[in-house]
């Protein structure tokens, strides 16, 4: 059983940065995809940003220019970035890892941490 467990969150003024990280044990996998996403209160869980097993990367056009996903692939862990953050930044933060044994498809996802940006 694959379990992330995330760390970094907590309260920035905005203009300030932290640094979310998610880290997976039970696992012996290649991780296909590793993704943050972030949700507020009455809203969608929106996916902010993803790497792939070539560290392709991709953003949500919110935090593009701001924010930097990178993993280590070593440590099974997913990092999140965040410069420039913004009171619109505010939410709980979630990981999700994607993998695949044989033609099976699996994902997990952490139990989410908040950050806060205060104006």
């Amino acid at each position: 059983q694959v379990q992330l467990v995330e760390s970094g969150g907590g309260l920035v003024q905005a203009g300030g940065s932290l640094r979310l990280s998610c880290a997976a044990s039970g696992s012996t996998f290649s991780f296909k995809r590793m993704n943050w996403y972030r949700q507020t209160p009455g809203k969608q869980r929106e996916l902010v940003a993803t790497i792939d097993l070539g560290n392709t990367t991709n953003y949500a056009e919110a935090v593009k220019g701001r924010f930097t996903i990178s993993r280590d692939n070593a440590k099974n862990t997913a990092y999140l970035q965040m410069n420039s953050l913004k009171p619109e930044d505010t939410a709980v933060y979630y990981c999700n890892f994607e993998w695949r044994t044989g033609t099976t498809g699996w994902t997990s996802w952490g139990q989410g941490t908040q950050v806060t940006v205060s104006s």
